[in-house]
C-alpha cells in the first residue's frame, strides 16, 4: 500500500511511528507506520517508511495506534479538582488524565459561589499556560448554576440559579474560553440564553433538567443540541396529573441531530442501556465522558466532589462515586481507557466505533475535527499506543511523548 500522503521523498523526519495497527477512519491498518513533524501527522502509510532517518523512531510492536481521546466532561483526576482553584490542581487533572489516554478535555465546573466561578476563570488562563505535559484545555464547560432542583444530583442547591441577562452577562464578559455550558432549558430564560450562546459559538447542552420531550424539542429549536450525560440529571416517561409524557431522555432519541454524551463506566449506565443508546443514535452521535471527579487515578475512599474547601464528602467504591447516604452516584471515576473497554468487553461496540465515540466525535461535536479527532495527514499528533486490553502504553500530545511504560 502506498503512503496515505503526498510526500514519498527521503529526507529525515523528527518521529516515526511504525509497525502498528493504526485506528483509521476507515478501519485498521496492518502494519502501519506515522511520521510526524512540528507536531503534526504528515505522513501515513503501510509497510516500511520511505525516509532515511528520525530523531527518533517508536516501534509499536503491533499495538494499537489510535487518535488521542478527547474528554468533553471531566472535573478531575489524580486527587485533584478544577473546583480546587489552583493551577496546580488543573495540571495535576491533565497530567493524571494523558496516562489513561485523554490528549485533551474540556474543564469542567461545578454550580457554585460566582466568585469561586470568576476565580476558576483566572486559574484557567493561567494553567493553560503552563500545561505543557498533560492533556490539552480546549475550553471551559460551565456545568450550571442553571439546573432544576429536583434533578440536581451532586449540584449545590444553595447555588442553583435562573438564568437572567443580568446574571448570564456578566459571567460571559469574565471569559472567553467558554465552548459548552448544561443548562435545563425548561427554565425562564433558557430558551434566550440558548440563542444568544449559539451566536457566541457556545454549545448550549440540556444538562439536570426536568423538562419533558416537547420542552427539550423547543430548546432544540433554540441551539441545545447536545445532551449531558444522557440518563443521568434527567426525566425519562412521566405522569402529569394521570397523563403521560416522554420525558428528555426520548428526547434525544427523537431528535436526530441531537448528539449525546454518555457516561461509560457500566455503572452509570448498564450493559442494556449502552447498547439501546448505541442502536438509536449511533457511533457518530455519542461521545464517551468519563464526568471523573478527583478520585479517578485513585484508590477507594472518601474525597471532595468540588473544591477541598467548599466542596461536598463523597464516598468512592465499587468503581463509582456515591453520596454519603448512598441515594445517589456523585459523578464517575472512570478514566478513558475504560470508557473504551467498557463499550468494547461489556457492549459489543466494534474497537473501531468505541474509539470513534472517545475521538472524532467530540472533536465535531466541538467543531475542532479540522485539527483533531483522527489520524490524517495535516492533523495535531495526539497519537496513542495501547495493547488489546486498551491499557494505555504511551501517549503523545503534539508529537511529544508525555507518558510511557
Amino acid at each position: 500500500m502506498n503512503a496515505i500522503s503526498s510526500s514519498n521523498s527521503r529526507k529525515e523526519v523528527k518521529t516515526i511511528i511504525t509497525n502498528g495497527k493504526l485506528i483509521l477512519s476507515s478501519g485498521i491498518l496492518d502494519n502501519g507506520y506515522i511520521i510526524i513533524e512540528n507536531g503534526k501527522i504528515t505522513d501515513i502509510g503501510q509497510g516500511q517508511p520511505p525516509y532515511n532517518e528520525a530523531s527518533e523512531v517508536i516501534d509499536a510492536k503491533q499495538q494499537y495506534v489510535s487518535p488521542g481521546f478527547i474528554d468533553l466532561h471531566t472535573h478531575g483526576a489524580g486527587g485533584a479538582d478544577f473546583m480546587d482553584g489552583t493551577v496546580e490542581a488543573y495540571l495535576t487533572v491533565a497530567n493524571t488524565h494523558a496516562r489513561y489516554g485523554t490528549t485533551a478535555l474540556l474543564p469542567t465546573t461545578l454550580t457554585c459561589p460566582d466568585e469561586e466561578l470568576f476565580h476558576t476563570f483566572e486559574v484557567f488562563r493561567e494553567a493553560r499556560k503552563q500545561n505543557k505535559t498533560g492533556a490539552k484545555f480546549l475550553g471551559l464547560h460551565l456545568e450550571g448554576p442553571y439546573f432544576s432542583y429536583n434533578q440536581r444530583g451532586a449540584q449545590d442547591p444553595a447555588n442553583l440559579k435562573t438564568p437572567t441577562p443580568e446574571h448570564y452577562t456578566k459571567i460571559l464578559n469574565a471569559t472567553d474560553e467558554i465552548v459548552r455550558w448544561s443548562i435545563a432549558p425548561e427554565l425562564d430564560g433558557a430558551m434566550e440564553l440558548g440563542q444568544l450562546l449559539c451566536e457566541k459559538q457556545i454549545i448550549p447542552s440540556v444538562g439536570h433538567t426536568d423538562a419533558i420531550c416537547e420542552e427539550v424539542m423547543e430548546a432544540h429549536k433554540s441551539g441545545y443540541s447536545l445532551m449531558t450525560h444522557l440518563y443521568s440529571g434527567m426525566q425519562t416517561v412521566t405522569r402529569r396529573n394521570a397523563l403521560r409524557y416522554a420525558g428528555a431522555v426520548e428526547a434525544a432519541f427523537l431528535i436526530d441531530d441531537m448528539d449525546v454524551e454518555i457516561i461509560a463506566d457500566g455503572i452509570h449506565l448498564p450493559k442494556s442501556l449502552l447498547q439501546l443508546i448505541h442502536k438509536f443514535k449511533g457511533t457518530d452521535r455519542i461521545a464517551l465522558i468519563t464526568d471523573s471527579m478527583r478520585g479517578a487515578g485513585m484508590p477507594e475512599g472518601q474525597y471532595k466532589l468540588g473544591s477541598l474547601k467548599e466542596g461536598q464528602t463523597v464516598i468512592v467504591e465499587d468503581g463509582v462515586a456515591k453520596l454519603p447516604d448512598r441515594s445517589a452516584f456523585a459523578g464517575s471515576v472512570a478514566t478513558a481507557d475504560r470508557l473504551i473497554r467498557t463499550m468494547v468487553q461489556l457492549a459489543g461496540i466494534p474497537l473501531t466505533d468505541a474509539v470513534k465515540m472517545m475521538t472524532a466525535t467530540p472533536a465535531r461535536i466541538l467543531h475542532m475535527d479540522d485539527r483533531m479527532g483522527s489520524l490524517e495527514t495535516g492533523k495535531e499528533a495526539d497519537i496513542l499506543l495501547f495493547d488489546d486490553q486498551i491499557k494505555i502504553t504511551r501517549t503523545l500530545i503534539n508529537g511529544n511523548t508525555v507518558y510511557q511504560i
